[in-house]
């Protein structure tokens, strides 16, 4: 067996790199970023096992996508590298960032030859131009850009991490605990993305697929005598509102529900619990906006949605174009977008009878295109 552990970090925010789409969510084809480099590393069969720090909000998503070891990770890298290093049973580790996405199998081939041979073996990049530090130029010569991967010894490593000093790599870490560090030659081609304008240094990436993916949802509430009734966002005039742990939101209750079953991200029960207090009375907006945070953090474009309401009563069409424009809003598209249809039931079943109304609701994702910006 392999006396190497892999440690993929990808806990980060990816607040340097865009306001909205994660960067390893971005997609390669259908797959996010951080599997497309988990996979591309098993593929050579080098290791033990590997390990994926992920944010606490992530990390349940991630496990529909792949069979690695997930660790939550922290709101620090170097927290998140002393969670997974409490996985890690091996006597090696190589330790790699997954917004460094295109490390090449000969670049980790040489990177492994060192192993053992100093506590961490550390990838560089020299400097070609002048550096100037407080108004001091520097001799660029002495001067490294350094690169993950960077192999270590797992016992030195967790040593040297029992600080609360902070530090951006593994060998800083290692060096003032007394550790022992080589450098070698990195790859251009290792690339880290950070910003956007990285992407257009990153040689491996294919673009996204362009497939659809679409979700349905349903939802009904009956009626209540009390509290006020919203349907799609908007205040409903009616005598009576609906019985509900939330607001009662029947038409963004379904809504969420499909833009979730379009993501593959579950429903809404898992995500807002109705046995939860945190969401007694809630405003469905506030449910929603939630929602539409983490698909497009995850790499997704809400493309359209399409909203049946089935209710005897009350009357909405009057309701209708506010509605559209509401929804629009949170969704981030255009109100053409979002279409709302009513109808009855010919007062048939509980609807007809005048006791609730239900929805269903469609929509329509596509995957971010990266290679657009």
């Amino acid at each position: 067996m392999s006396d190497l552990t892999l440690i993929l970090l990808a806990a980060g925010s990816s607040s340097r790199f865009s306001n909205d789409v994660k960067k390893q969510w971005l997609r390669v084809g259908h797959k996010p970023l951080w599997q497309f480099v988990a996979d591309n590393f098993q593929s050579t069969n080098l290791f033990s096992k590997i390990i994926i720090t992920s944010s606490p909000d992530d990390v349940s998503y991630m496990k529909n996508y792949a069979s690695y070891t997930f660790v939550e990770g922290s709101n620090t890298r170097q927290n998140s590298l002393k969670n997974a290093l409490e996985k890690v049973e091996t006597e090696f580790v190589l330790v790699s960032d997954v917004a460094r996405a295109c490390v090449g199998e000969e670049f980790l081939k040489t990177i492994l030859k060192k192993k053992g041979e100093s506590d961490c073996i550390v990838p560089y990049l020299p400097v070609s131009d002048t550096i100037v530090y407080e108004n001091t130029t520097i001799d660029r010569d002495k001067v490294k850009r350094v690169q993950t991967p960077q192999l270590s010894r797992v016992k030195i490593l967790k040593e040297a991490l029992q600080t609360n000093d902070e530090f951006t790599d593994e060998s800083s870490a290692l060096v003032i605990y007394g550790g022992t560090r080589e450098f070698i030659l990195g790859e251009d081609e290792a690339h880290k993305i950070t910003f956007v304008k990285d992407l257009n240094k990153i040689p491996c990436l294919t673009p996204p697929s362009s497939d659809s993916l679409s979700g349905t949802g349903f939802d009904v509430h009956a009626f209540d005598t009390k509290g006020d009734m919203y349907l799609g966002g908007v205040l409903i005039e009616s005598d009576y509102g609906f019985k509900a742990h939330s607001d009662g939101d029947v038409a963004i209750h379904a809504l969420i529900d499909a833009l979730l079953g379009a993501a593959g991200m579950g429903d809404i029960g898992m995500m807002f619990p109705d046995n939860d207090d945190n969401y007694r009375g809630i405003d469905s907006k506030t449910l929603l906006k939630r929602v539409v945070t983490k698909i497009y953090n995850f790499g997704f474009v809400i493309v359209n949605v399409d909203l049946t309401i089935a209710a005897q009563q009350p009357r909405i069409g009057e309701y209708k174009r506010l509605m559209r424009e509401t929804l629009s809003e949170i969704l981030k598209i255009n109100s053409s977008r979002v279409n709302i249809k009513a109808t009855t039931t010919e007062k048939l079943g509980f609807i007809g009878r005048g006791e609730g109304v239900g929805v269903i609701a469609n929509a329509n994702l596509k995957y971010f295109d990266w290679t657009q910006i």
